[in-house]
């Protein structure tokens, strides 16, 4: 039985290059639906421009239209972003992850791999173990989408994304 990631990270752009906030991830099998484990780390914000990962205005106007409770959730400390991404890369061999979900191929899986790369880190997945939940939605546009608890907060968004992909996969015979 596969054992599939789902990743969401908060950041500062929209970029492959762009710096982390926080990384949410949820372990799940799409055979059983089951989603447990989850990881969750706060970033520091200052360590990720530090190590080059970048920022951009507009991105910062869209966090200012953000909820309340995600604008809160975003200015809690965090760990360095070498430390944070360490915990995952921990975390993600411990739960024996294989496929990586992100939300776009442009965009959580990318960056997390530039991200390793400006902290001089080896990431945790081969390249070909890519997936994009994005595509898949587009599959099961008629499969209503599970909302998180605090949308654009990293471990809400993960489970709801996780939660959803499990839908479709089971509505429309889907065996990725």
């Amino acid at each position: 039985m596969t054992r599939h990631i789902m990743i969401d990270l908060e950041t500062m752009d929209n970029k492959p290059t762009s710096a982390i906030t926080a990384i949410g991830a949820v372990a799940f099998t799409l055979e059983e639906g089951i989603i447990e484990p989850h990881f969750y780390q706060k970033v520091d914000l200052q360590s990720s421009i530090d190590v080059g990962l970048t920022v951009s205005g507009s991105t910062i106007e869209w966090w200012l239209g953000q909820s309340e409770e995600a604008r809160a959730e975003m200015m809690k400390p965090g760990v360095r972003i070498d430390s944070g991404l360490v915990n995952f890369f921990d975390w993600y061999k411990a739960v024996e992850g294989c496929e990586v979900w992100g939300n776009g191929a442009s965009f959580d899986n990318p960056i997390m791999d530039n991200a390793y790369a400006k902290c001089g880190l080896p990431g945790p997945w081969q390249h070909f173990n890519h997936r994009c939940y994005r595509t898949i939605k587009v599959l099961g546009r008629d499969i209503p989408k599970v909302e998180p608890t605090i949308a654009h907060q990293a471990l809400d968004d993960a489970f709801a994304q996780a939660q959803h992909l499990i839908n479709i996969c089971k509505a429309k015979g889907i065996n990725p």
